[in-house]
């Protein structure tokens, strides 16, 4: 038996939903470089960058389906409609994610079409950027002795604005940590909503951008300084923002800032 023989073997027919992870070719996981080696087809986002792409197998067809907030975007109808058409062309597809299909990442979206169409599909959870994107900007997402529960949210909805049919109230009060994915545009209002419900506006926050790369920047800061400084630094997306007391521990955990690492150039400012 080989090294590989447990893993799945991709059948022509089938789209596979995959998870690249939030950028470090080396938090790929087995499921999804296996996968890059055999799709005849991969269609990918616009955070799946080269080097991951460089495991696709000689001669697989690349295809750009990136979505990214206030640029010109692939529609979501179209990319769905590709997959299905691919599929029934009788591809390897190779649906590329960054981070996780399933965490705000329409994935969900893109597997129930598949599924009402008839297409036969898989899904390869990949690392989320509220995990891996935290750890490598040296906080954690959960500490015993801090917090024994995180929440997830998004920024903005479908339409780009903050979520208005959030709890904030309950948010701010039964969630001692949030990890919010695409939030830096939308921060200050976000804060004023959790002042206003309650969470002290000193709060330390961090925000972590072009998590795990070599270009990633860490800031900290707080609930009622954040908005000014993503302003003032012009702080723009892929951005991770941690609201909580655990962001304190990463004065001692900031292992890429503490320890040289000879493979990455990563800053911490």
């Amino acid at each position: 038996m080989s090294d590989h023989d447990f893993l799945p073997v991709f059948q022509p027919g089938w789209v596979w939903l995959a998870g690249a992870g939030p950028g470090d070719p080396s938090l790929l996981t087995l499921g999804v470089h296996s996968a890059l080696g055999q799709a005849d087809v991969i269609v990918h986002d616009a955070l799946v960058g080269g080097e991951i792409l460089r495991f696709a197998r000689p001669g697989a067809v690349l295809e750009y389906a990136g979505k990214r907030g206030g640029r010109p975007s692939c529609r979501q109808a179209d990319i769905t409609a590709r997959l299905i058409q691919l599929a029934r062309q009788g591809k390897r597809v190779l649906r590329l994610k960054g981070g996780d299909p399933f965490m705000f990442g329409r994935g969900g979206e893109e597997a129930l079409a598949l599924s009402r169409a008839g297409i036969p599909f898989r899904v390869l959870p990949g690392v989320t950027a509220g995990i891996g994107g935290l750890a490598y900007g040296g906080v954690p997402a959960t500490h015993r002795e801090v917090n024994s529960a995180v929440t997830f949210l998004t920024g903005h909805d479908a339409g780009g604005a903050v979520p208005d049919n959030l709890d904030w109230d309950a948010i701010s009060r039964g969630a001692p940590v949030l990890v919010i994915y695409m939030g830096v545009r939308h921060f200050a209002l976000i804060a004023e909503r959790l002042v206003a419900a309650g969470r002290p506006a000193g709060q330390p926050v961090a925000i972590i951008t072009n998590a795990t790369l070599p270009d990633q920047k860490v800031w900290e800061t707080t609930i009622a300084e954040a908005g000014t400084l993503i302003e003032r630094e012009a702080i723009g997306a892929p951005a991770m923002i941690v609201v909580g007391e655990v962001v304190r521990l990463r004065a001692e955990l900031d292992w890429i800032g503490r320890f040289a690492q000879p493979d990455a150039a990563l800053r911490s400012a």
